[in-house]
């Protein structure tokens, strides 16, 4: 690994490993917990990688790598109810690079990861208990998938760390999920300072240094809305209701009528 890539070989790989795969275009990255004998956890939207219930799916299912219509026999459907679900390898790579996500990495290696969800200043806990965490809830289920609160990136952030963000009005652990908010952040944000430079590279500085700062501040390594949570109490948590994870609505306008919620 290094500083422009996280890219790895297969057989460098150890039990309890933060993976993932760029799909087509580096639209999005699939994450997932690596358990050994080309085993892998991740977590998916009903054994969709990644989805909104919306027609965003369109863009997103098109980018994924063309999958095999035959059954893998050493996959395990998602159980009813969850979509975390246990895959070999190579239908978890399906055909793309494996690159293994950095932690406990310094603010300046941080920063210079222009593109979220590759690394974090948090701290993994011991790789056993990593393993243990991402089995329990291959069993157990870990929510509802929501693609901006909580989706491959923060079950895999979960495993490795225990940390879990609350709040449900915030962003999850996710830096993909940070880095689509925060580019369009911080072009809002640098267009005030317009009437202080009109200068167009003093502009775009500014963009850039407000899009690592919201990054930063972002990382589940400095957040402080974040508590340590065992992966029983979690799953007993979201079975009572005390901790609800809602899918995204997106609200639409159709031809005729009033405006209507999509949702699945």
């Amino acid at each position: 690994m290094g500083l422009l890539s996280n890219r790895v070989q297969r057989d460098s790989l150890k039990p309890g490993d933060h993976i993932y795969s760029w799909r087509t275009a580096y639209i999005y990255a699939h994450h997932g917990i690596y358990l050994g004998d080309d085993k892998v956890i991740h977590f998916t939207r009903h054994g969709q990688e990644v989805g909104t219930g919306t027609v965003l799916d369109v863009i997103l299912v098109s980018s994924a790598h063309a999958r095999s219509h035959q059954p893998c026999p050493t996959c395990i459907p998602p159980e009813e109810g969850h979509g975390v679900v246990s895959s070999c390898l190579n239908c978890f790579l399906a055909g793309g690079v494996l690159y293994r996500f950095e932690y406990s990495v310094t603010p300046a290696l941080f920063l210079a990861k222009a593109r979220g969800g590759t690394c974090t200043l948090a701290v993994s806990d011991p790789d056993d208990v990593v393993v243990h965490r991402a089995k329990y809830l291959l069993e157990n289920g870990f929510g509802c998938y929501n693609v901006f609160k909580n989706n491959c990136e923060d079950f895999a952030i979960y495993c490795k760390t225990g940390l879990l963000v609350l709040d449900q009005t915030t962003l999850g652990q996710s830096g993909q999920a940070v880095s689509i908010i925060g580019g369009p952040l911080a072009a809002v944000l640098s267009t005030p300072l317009r009437l202080v430079t009109t200068n167009l590279y003093g502009m775009a500085a500014t963009a850039v240094a407000v899009y690592c700062a919201s990054r930063y501040a972002a990382d589940i390594g400095m957040r402080r809305d974040v508590v340590k949570m065992s992966a029983e109490d979690l799953t007993t948590r979201l079975a009572t209701g005390l901790l609800q994870v809602v899918e995204p609505q997106i609200l639409v306008t159709p031809a005729r009528g009033s405006p209507q919620l999509l949702t699945q």
